[in-house]
């Protein structure tokens, strides 16, 4: 049996999720869990692992739909509410789902997809009341596909088990100490082990409350941690960001109302992103509290994180979660020495099970059983560090490895930058030359100053040979940094 979804019973009367301005309990997502699993068995006895798609806001639908395709059998696609539909029929085409269920917000989007797909049309208001057994769902069965961003290649959808899934919810809930009088708001994407495994799946474990905002809104989240009852956060640097900058914005009885609240809460994560010191600071400031640093992908949910009793080291994402086993190797696979850098490598239970119908592409991840990341990073003083993605943030260039952000770091510092990237562009001469896209606060200082300013501050072969001024970088909908298409754009602009 599924065990997040029987925890409910234990919990029955409490608030499981909070959306839309409305209370609903652990048993109110028990009721329409049920009632969405009969209609997708629609007579059946058991989906036997069939791909079902969905795409609703996050909210009480959102959740309820999720556990109904678990308790049914079926693997669960979460489809991204911002993607076109090119992005959308590429998942429906790749799983090759059954059904998909939609709520009438993106009735639009998808019902071209009906015509062009073999996919049954499931709409949220046209759920019916049906009542019958459920199967017995082992923990080893296929329960999500999560897709990769795609930056090595078309994206990859990345297929977790349920014991996967709760070898990830496991090693957090204890890791960060989650019980049930946690309140937690979730303003994340509901198609990523962040907002999924790290804020819902471990809220619901744990008998908590997940409380949902549709839409990112500075004021709206401030508002609602003044009201005093949540007591965590987990958010993007991006996030952090805007939210700080409307705090500057505030008066100061505001300013001061926001940080009392502030300073107890329990818990605030930064993930999914490199988390800049400076950002980390001023969030300090403000809070009183050193966000926690972690590190995870998609295929593994999270593997190390800063502590959450303990030092939480500024630009470290920590140590090994609670039943993680982390080395690192070098380019042939041996593990390095302490205080070498290499290849993040991981074991454990939570663990994915395959890249889906990628044979090829799964075997090529491992090797003797370890899950390689593509992440490079440094074992000093117990704590991780990380240097880059050896595809995007490690740059070759005139037989020196060179971490991007590392550079990025240094160039935050600027009191006229904003943020920035820097990225590897092809060279025939060193390799790869560095290329640094600025986001400025004002424009008034010239490449010329900053590259003197840098001379001081980095050796001669860190230093970059490209500059480009932008009004933002290139993001995902996670706020995450497209390093392959910032290098496309300093490529193009080449040419």
């Amino acid at each position: 049996m599924i065990t997040l979804i029987n925890n409910a019973a234990s919990h029955i009367d409490r608030v499981a999720i909070k959306s839309n301005r409305k209370n609903y309990s652990y048993l109110d997502l028990l009721d329409a869990s049920a009632k969405i699993a009969h209609t997708l068995l629609a007579g059946r006895s058991d989906l036997n692992e069939e791909r079902i798609a969905f795409i609703v806001d996050p909210s009480f639908d959102y959740v309820s739909i999720q556990w109904a395709i678990w308790r049914a059998g079926g693997i669960a696609v979460p489809l991204c509410v911002k993607h076109p539909y090119t992005s959308v029929k590429y998942v429906i085409d790749d799983t090759q789902a059954e059904s998909l269920v939609y709520s009438k917000k993106y009735a639009d989007l998808v019902e071209p997809l009906f015509a062009a797909c073999h996919l049954k049309s499931i709409p949220l208001d046209s759920i019916t009341d049906k009542t019958g057994g459920l199967p017995d769902v082992s923990m080893d069965r296929r329960a999500m596909i999560i897709y990769t961003s795609g930056t090595t290649g078309a994206p990859k959808g990345v297929v977790s088990t349920h014991s996967n899934i709760e070898a990830q919810i496991l090693s957090l809930v204890t890791s960060w100490e989650w019980s049930k009088e946690d309140h937690i708001l979730n303003i994340l994407p509901l198609h990523h082990v962040h907002g999924i495994v790290n804020i819902l799946s471990c809220a619901l474990w744990s008998g908590a409350c997940c409380e949902f905002l549709v839409k990112f809104d500075a004021q709206d989240v401030f508002d609602l941690f003044c009201k005093k009852e949540i007591n965590l956060f987990m958010a993007v640097p991006t996030i952090y960001y805007k939210l700080m900058n409307h705090w500057k914005e505030l008066p100061t009885h505001e300013q001061q109302t926001i940080s009392a609240a502030l300073k107890e809460f329990r818990l605030m994560v930064s993930g999914s992103a490199a988390l800049p010191i400076s950002t980390l600071e001023q969030w300090r400031h403000i809070s009183g509290h050193t966000l926690l640093e972690r590190y995870g992908m998609t295929e593994m949910g999270m593997a190390i994180s800063n502590p959450y009793n303990g030092e939480r080291r500024p630009g470290h994402i920590g140590q090994p979660l609670n039943g993680v086993t982390i080395r690192i190797a070098d380019e042939q696979n041996n593990e390095v020495s302490k205080d070498q850098s290499g290849e993040i490598q991981v074991k454990g239970p939570n663990i994915f099970k395959e890249y889906w119908q990628k044979p090829e592409a799964t075997k090529s991840s491992f090797v003797d059983g370890w899950f390689k990341t593509g992440d490079i990073a440094i074992l000093h003083d117990g704590y991780y560090r990380i240097l880059g993605r050896n595809s995007v943030d490690i740059i070759k260039s005139g037989g020196y490895k060179i971490s991007a952000l590392e550079i990025e770091e240094v160039l935050r510092k600027h009191p006229d930058i904003k943020d920035c990237g820097v990225v590897g562009i092809p060279d025939p001469e060193w390799g790869e030359i560095i290329g640094a896209s600025l986001i400025l606060i004002k424009d008034n200082d010239t490449i010329e100053n900053l590259k003197s300013w840098l001379k001081d501050k980095l050796p001669s072969y860190q230093l970059p040979r490209r500059y480009m001024i932008q009004d933002d970088l290139p993001r995902n909908v996670m706020g995450k940094v497209t390093k392959k298409e910032l290098q496309r754009i300093f490529v193009a602009s080449d040419a």
